[in-house]
């Protein structure tokens, strides 16, 4: 075979292999590749911690990204999807170790927060950091109140 030959059965491969995998696979695999996959948190959902807060779930996400943006605390957002209301975080600037928080409506005025993560201190840590925040906040404002499940 020439080299032409080479490139054209190498394309080829490609193409089945793409169409074999499906595109969403390829997508979330590029997305493993570049280290801002969100699917390890979403899995994990199972094990996640929960609370729940007497606030609307858009207010409660604002909420939540003030507590992450805290000055010498700050954690990475690396993904976030405000329709699903989702955000994945890194630990801290320096700490790659991913955590999830995932949050959604537990009736009327109600927001259910869930802490996810593959790493049990990282779910733990980023729980008591945003459960803590969000009492603090509410307290401070002189609103809602809060129950575990």
């Amino acid at each position: 075979m020439n080299k032409k030959e080479y490139s054209i059965c190498g394309a080829v491969c490609l193409l089945c292999a793409v169409l074999i995998s499906g595109c969403s696979t390829l997508k979330e695999a590029a997305r493993g590749f570049a280290g801002i996959s969100t699917r390890v948190l979403e899995e994990g959902r199972s094990n996640a911690i929960r609370k729940s807060f007497a606030v609307d779930p858009d207010a409660c996400y604002g909420m939540i990204k003030e507590i992450l943006a805290e000055k010498d605390k700050e954690s990475y957002i690396y993904a976030e999807d405000t329709k699903t209301r989702m955000i994945a975080v890194y630990m801290t600037l320096t700490d790659t170790t991913p955590a999830g928080i995932f949050l959604s409506e537990d009736g009327k005025g109600h927001t259910l927060i869930e802490i996810s993560s593959p790493s049990t201190y990282a779910r733990e840590y980023m729980a008591d950091r945003v459960f803590g925040g969000m009492d603090l906040l509410l307290k401070q404002r002189g609103e809602g109140d809060a129950h575990a499940e």
